[in-house]
């Protein structure tokens, strides 16, 4: 199930302690929602010219959602998973054919907020999802298309998360869950507010033993906001710190799938830890008009130890010191992001009509190191090694990026509103290589995008609505420092000196239509085509490291979708039905580098490594269609759920012309139950199934070389029967979890000033 822009029932969600679950449902969306980056930037719903979503702060408690990427997997259309890792806290997230991913090097394609604060990271555009505060979401609103007003990297979207603040209503609260996987999971939080000032504070901890043999997670969030306001004064100081340990089983050869549960090298491991400050201060100043300020501080530590398997071993050789079959990349990367913007709103009549006008601007200079080392490990698929480490790569990478903006929206009639925006981007990356001049270099972006839409409204009961809008991505310093053909990186190290590329533009045009059906459900309808020049994707070099390659500039990609939604409630039940049918194709001829791919001449052939890529060839890792289904009986003290999520199938990496012998990765139909029941007194249970049928799947799948052919999956030594192979991400199994929560029955919030 999925809430859409025009739901006028709320799917999937729990009645609050003590209410009468026969009564209408509130409305899944307020009637306004978010347009510009700053809080304060909203419109009116009927002056809305997409097919935005939301989930709220009740579809994301532990018994109904992991994580913000989770919850949006579940709750919104057009958005997929792809587990590259294995590991539940590090998916990418596709949505309409764009991925927001936590993998450096991944290219990116949504853009995502938590407060107005960009939280892609400089390094390489990644959203590392276990870093955003799950228990202080109060909503995560996705805004489709390349609207210019969000930014750098809004090609196929925008995520805007909404953190909660006392305002919201005293609160206070625990939930405990444990069960499948080893899972222990427990959050609490409390807020509340006085005459002058509130307060929210709230944290968690994760812990899973994983599904596989080496996918363990541990995950600690903790957040607090401080408000103050006063008169026409309003202000908010948030604090967050974050800390991930997530390992991942990797992909798998399909030779190895019959033990699923496998890894085909590890250890593969990822620590994550963040330290964020967001200062805001918003003043009414009379006549319509609001002033908005911001300051914030981000800083995020990654380190990360990737196995790998040696592409450069010599087979005519003896194994050992300088010749060794794997080896481990060990990476740290530190990242300082202070930025300011300032937003103005102003809320009156132009000529008589109705206009909401929204000015802003922005300004952040991020600061990156980058160490890489290598090391080398021996034979074994183990990759645990005593060896010494040998400084492969210290880059020191400077992003300057600023932005303006401008919105305007006009009530043309009483039915008519017509919307015009345009950002201008600059973008400023110095590279500086520590041990050399290699990878030292400028690179300056800067252009104008613009957009143009409108609603109309012919009955009360009827929204349609058009656009047209343009947005830009700039190469990120991992893609700029990994684009030589000749010099493929095992991402994201073995960087080298190689060629500039473009920044990738994007134009997008969307139809929709939004209404009620009656007085119990409604329905949308949307259709896009967002045309992409200068796409930058990734090119895998197709050897025994699967994560090999390198980034290019690709020409023209395409992807056309339609999105259908119909939403409405009987009695105690609600009904959702949501479907995506996506395009998402190749436009310029190409030839790309793919050995593994059985058109092409294999690895053996130093000259015949190509394949052809024509326009209208799928691109890989994008599923044609998505399916979700949800209904949900409520009663006075109980709510039991069931929801149907379905995929197509899709081609894998290194796969660009769709004619590898392997074929396309099978699509999956998966069923989930969730529930729960009041106890009284403030206590609550809950469940949650994931995978009911136990179904085996996949999300991912790329082309590479499987070196662990010998008996007993062991190292050849020899090369001899070494082959090439489908690599496949494996899905969880069967999970459930149990849970209890206590939380006293809530006052009436404060209506927000």
């Amino acid at each position: 199930m999925l809430t859409t822009l025009a739901a006028s029932a709320t799917l999937g969600t729990y009645p609050a302690a003590g209410q009468d679950a026969g009564a209408d449902v509130p409305d899944a969306l307020p009637d306004v929602v978010i347009t510009a980056p700053l809080p304060g930037g909203d419109l009116a719903l009927d002056a809305v010219p997409a097919n935005v979503q939301r989930v709220t702060a009740r579809d994301l408690v532990p018994g109904r959602a992991r994580d913000a990427a989770d919850a949006l997997n579940q709750r919104v259309g057009s958005v997929s998973i792809n587990d590259t890792q294995g590991n539940p806290f590090q998916p990418d997230v596709s949505f309409r054919g764009f991925t927001g991913s936590p993998i450096l090097g991944t290219p990116q394609g949504v853009s995502v907020f938590v407060d107005g604060v960009r939280v892609n990271e400089a390094f390489g555009d990644a959203v590392n999802w276990d870093l955003i505060p799950q228990p202080a979401i109060a909503s995560l609103e996705v805004v489709p298309g390349s609207n210019p007003v969000f930014g750098l990297n809004t090609l196929g979207g925008a995520i805007a998360v909404t953190t909660r603040r006392g305002l919201d209503g005293p609160t206070a609260g625990i939930e405990l869950l444990a069960g499948s996987f080893g899972r222990r999971h427990v959050q609490a939080d409390a807020g509340g507010f006085g005459e002058r000032f509130d307060y929210f504070v709230a944290g968690n901890a994760f812990d899973e033993d994983g599904w596989g043999d080496h996918n363990p997670s541990r995950v600690r969030q903790g957040f607090a906001k401080l408000g103050y306001r006063q008169g026409p004064h309003d202000l908010t100081l948030a604090v967050s710190y974050a800390r991930g340990d997530l390992a991942g089983n990797q992909t798998l050869p399909r030779s190895f799938l019959g033990d699923p549960r496998q890894a085909y090298s590890w250890p593969d491991t990822q620590r994550d830890e963040l330290v964020a400050m967001d200062l805001n201060v918003s003043h009414r100043l009379g006549s319509g008009w609001t002033l908005a300020e911001k300051l914030y501080y981000r800083e995020v530590r990654t380190h990360v130890l990737n196995s790998n398997v040696n592409d450069a071993f010599d087979t005519s050789l003896p194994v050992g010191p300088g010749n060794e079959p794997t080896g481990n990349a060990i990476e740290q990367l530190c990242q300082y992001r202070p930025g300011a913007a300032l937003q103005l709103v102003g809320r009156g009549a132009l000529g008589g009509h109705s206009n909401t006008l929204i000015a802003g601007a922005s300004l952040e200079r991020a600061s990156s190191h980058f160490g890489q080392y290598n090391q080398e490990a021996g034979e074994s698929r183990d990759t645990a090694s005593g060896a010494s480490l040998v400084l492969g790569t210290s880059l020191e990478a400077s992003t300057r990026t600023a932005g303006f903006y401008v919105t305007d929206t006009v009530a043309l009639g009483s039915a008519l509103y017509l919307n015009l925006a345009a950002r201008y981007n600059e973008a400023v990356l110095t590279l500086a290589d520590r041990l050399g001049t290699a990878l030292n270099g400028e690179h300056r972006y800067r252009r104008l995008n613009p957009a143009i839409g409108g609603t109309y409204h012919p009955s009360p009961a009827l929204t349609l609505y058009a656009r047209y809008e343009e947005g830009m991505r700039v190469p990120t310093p991992v893609e700029l420092t990994c684009a030589d053909p000749n010099a493929p990186c095992s991402l994201p190290n073995a960087f080298a000196a190689d060629p500039p590329l473009a920044a990738v533009i994007a134009r997008t045009t969307e139809f929709g239509a939004r209404g009620a059906l009656g007085a119990r459900a409604s329905f949308t309808a949307a259709a896009f085509r967002t045309k992409l020049d200068n796409d930058i994707q990734f090119v895998s070099s197709g050897g025994g490291s699967v994560s090999a390659g390198y980034f290019r500039n690709v020409g023209q990609t395409r992807r056309d979708g339609l999105e259908l939604g119909l939403d409405g409630q009987l009695g105690r039940l609600t009904l959702g039905a949501h479907y995506t049918l996506l395009e998402a194709t190749f436009r310029s001829p190409l030839v790309l580098n793919s050995p593994a791919n059985s058109t092409a001449g294999g690895f053996s052939c130093a000259t015949c490594r190509e394949i052809e890529v024509a326009p209208g060839d799928r691109l890989p890792g994008i599923p044609r269609q998505i399916v979700k289904l949800r209904a949900e009986l409520a009663g006075a003290h109980y709510a039991l759920g069931i929801t149907v999520a379905g995929q197509s199938g899709q081609y894998a990496r290194g796969d660009e012309n769709n004619r590898d012998v392997n074929g396309m990765l099978p699509g999956f139909v998966l069923v989930n139950l969730d529930g729960r029941l009041e106890l009284g007194g403030g206590w609550s249970a809950f469940m949650r199934i994931d995978n009911l049928f136990d179904r085996s799947f996949y999300t991912f799948a790329t082309l590479g070389e499987n070196v662990f052919t010998a008996p007993g999956d062991r190292f050849d030594a020899t090369g001899a029967s070494w082959r090439a192979e489908q690599f496949r991400a494996v899905g969880a199994p069967r999970g459930a979890w149990l849970g209890i929560a206590y939380r006293p029955a809530a006052k009436d919030p404060v209506q927000r000033r």
